[in-house]
């Protein structure tokens, strides 16, 4: 393996430099677009189920590279820690509206389920 504080970095006029160059973080765009996409999601009925599912993903990938990014901050830039937090933020949104909306699909179902008894009670005058 090749070792890294040896790299020649472009506009330092051919001096070798120590320090290693920020990089984005590996997943933060993908955690900001699933926050984004459990946002979407959480809207309809039973595909608020994948809103579920992407917002809990988002929220596991976002603790882990919040992680990495406070083990070494000098290695990664501050504006992939800002995706990954606004991917988190998302995610919880998402993720709340989801699960409210699962659940009031859940007691509206269950209400018609229960009340299926009675409908033929109804008569028309």
């Amino acid at each position: 393996m090749e070792n890294q504080s040896n790299q020649y970095y472009p506009g330092q006029s051919g001096s070798f430099n120590n320090t290693p160059v920020p990089q984005n973080l590996p997943n933060a765009n993908l955690i900001l677009v699933l926050g984004i996409l459990s946002i979407l999601f959480c809207w309809w009925h039973f595909v608020s189920i994948a809103g579920i599912a992407l917002g809990l993903l988002a929220l596991v990938l976002a603790h882990r590279e919040t992680n990495r990014y406070q083990a070494y901050p000098d290695t990664y830039t501050i504006s992939s820690l800002n995706n990954v937090r606004t991917g988190r933020t998302c995610a919880l949104i998402g993720l709340t509206i989801s699960i409210i909306v699962f659940a009031f699909v859940m007691l509206l179902i269950f209400g018609v389920i229960v009340t299926l008894p009675f409908w033929g009670m109804i008569q028309s005058p």
